[in-house]
């Protein structure tokens, strides 16, 4: 909000928090963005991620979108605001059901709990937003448009799904992904339903939706951060473990984590989809993928497709007009403290030569060909010019800084308090007894996957790890 403390900057979350306070720089000092952002510039080959499969990617864009919302520009506004977020900084799957509660109730069904769905090929889908006119339906006026509408021809607009958020036709993983969790939050309302046949449509739909939110923490703890993780060791969900921890408290997102979660270098410059391969700009605001293929398979060819290595010169060539040159925009907007002063905030060594950020000559040259000085580097440049840790999917900086976010960001979620998820019969009035034990049983996004396809559907491989990664 300011570059000092106030009353309102401690009290209105339309602002994000901030790690550090800002420092200001000469911009004449620095580099052009795009200078910075040819850094990350893939060119003709991928370097492959030795661990992560595209589903991982998917997973992680569509997760963080709940809850690092930067505010959308009005116009003349041409970029978001870094600095703002629309949502309300706890995980809540607004992906799935929206920002407010009018856009909550433009998606629900009305009667058992449920979603509106339609069946396309056999399966549940969500209900097209469009009419014939191309424009969205009345029933959905309280839905943002999505992302690029205005730009679609009108046979793409028809194909459009009515879903919580402005980017959950755009990229082929989101959609999934709430395509997955629609379905899911409909048969959990079902088996409500049938355990409780007293409840109203509201208790069914609020249980249902507590239900799924802490399942969605319980396997980003137990699949996600340990995919992410270099440990021997797993981590498991138990939030009772951590009521007296110093970082209990409100969820507030820092602008830094916002930043540092852009690994737009996971992406392949085409997705390989039943044997074809289609460049990015082909599978965008395409449901029909999903129509066609079928939710089980295309999870499957997710799984089976390497992800690409975060880092510099790994970033397909679509993106960084579009996401690293406004990122690097931000950062200084934002007036962010260098790379060396978020390394000593999270207890490293300062660096005090290129080679101790990467050993890859190519990386060196070019940092010290922009910037000069190690002392100079901007933090977004910095924290994804480092080595990857081994046996980890990031770089040491990138991934100490998510696991202190990702952990306070789970974990102090309203759901898991001590007055909530720390007192048996408070448990049980949120979930249910049913609820309980299917949070409890399920373990991976696989189960929630083969419980939600059609009967005598086959088995697919879903993972967020490659089937032939090795530790080392």
């Amino acid at each position: 909000m300011a570059p000092y403390t106030s009353w309102a900057s401690l009290t209105d979350k339309t602002y994000n928090s901030r790690q550090l306070p800002p420092v200001a720089r000469e911009r004449g000092n620095l580099p052009s963005p795009e200078d910075v952002a040819d850094l990350f510039a893939r060119g003709e080959r991928m370097v492959e991620c030795p661990k992560s499969t595209v589903l991982f990617a998917y997973v992680a864009q569509w997760f963080t979108d709940g809850f690092m919302r930067s505010r959308r520009p009005t116009p003349p506004e041409k970029n978001r605001d870094i600095r703002r977020n629309e949502s309300n900084h706890e995980v809540d799957l607004t992906q799935l059901y929206g920002l407010n509660r009018k856009a909550t109730d433009c998606l629900r069904a009305g009667r058992g709990g449920l979603l509106k769905s339609q069946e396309i090929g056999g399966e549940p889908f969500p209900h097209h937003l469009c009419g014939e006119d191309g424009q969205p339906k009345p029933e959905f006026a309280d839905l943002a448009l999505p992302l690029s509408f205005q730009e679609m021809p009108l046979e793409q607009r028809m194909r459009l799904f009515a879903m919580g958020s402005d980017a959950a036709n755009s990229q082929l993983g989101y959609a999934m992904l709430n395509v997955l969790f629609l379905r899911e939050h409909n048969r959990l309302a079902n088996e409500l339903a049938g355990k409780h046949p007293d409840w109203d449509d509201d208790r069914l739909f609020e249980t249902a939706r507590n239900i799924l939110t802490v399942l969605l923490i319980k396997l980003v703890i137990e699949e996600y951060i340990n995919h992410i993780a270099p440990y021997h060791f797993k981590f498991r969900f138990d939030p009772t473990r951590f009521y007296n921890e110093p970082w209990y408290r409100a969820n507030w997102g820092a602008v830094e984590f916002n930043l540092l979660y852009r690994w737009h270098s996971l992406i392949p410059t085409t997705f390989r989809i039943h044997g074809e391969d289609l460049p990015i700009e082909k599978t965008l605001n395409k449901t029909e993928i999903l129509t066609s293929r079928g939710l089980g398979p295309v999870f499957q060819d997710a799984s089976r497709q390497p992800a690409g290595r975060v880092g510099l010169f790994n970033t397909a060539d679509w993106f960084p007009p579009r996401t690293e040159i406004p990122s690097i925009q931000h950062s200084r907007t934002a007036e962010l403290a260098s790379y060396n002063d978020y390394r000593e905030l999270c207890e490293f060594p300062r660096v005090t030569k290129f080679n101790q950020i990467s050993s890859d000559p190519r990386i060196q040259t070019g940092l010290q060909r922009l910037y000069g000085s190690v002392d100079g580097i901007e933090f977004y440049a910095g924290m994804f010019a480092e080595d990857r840790r081994p046996n980890s999917v990031l770089p040491s900086l990138a991934g100490r800084m998510v696991g202190l976010h990702g952990f306070s960001q789970l974990l102090t979620n309203p759901l898991l308090t001590p007055e909530v998820y720390g007192k048996k019969e408070n448990r049980k009035l949120t979930f249910s007894q049913r609820g309980i034990e299917i949070i409890e049983e399920t373990k991976s996004l696989s189960e929630l996957l083969h419980r939600n396809l059609p009967e005598g559907a086959p088995s697919y491989y879903v993972s967020l790890t490659r089937e032939d990664w090795r530790r080392e």
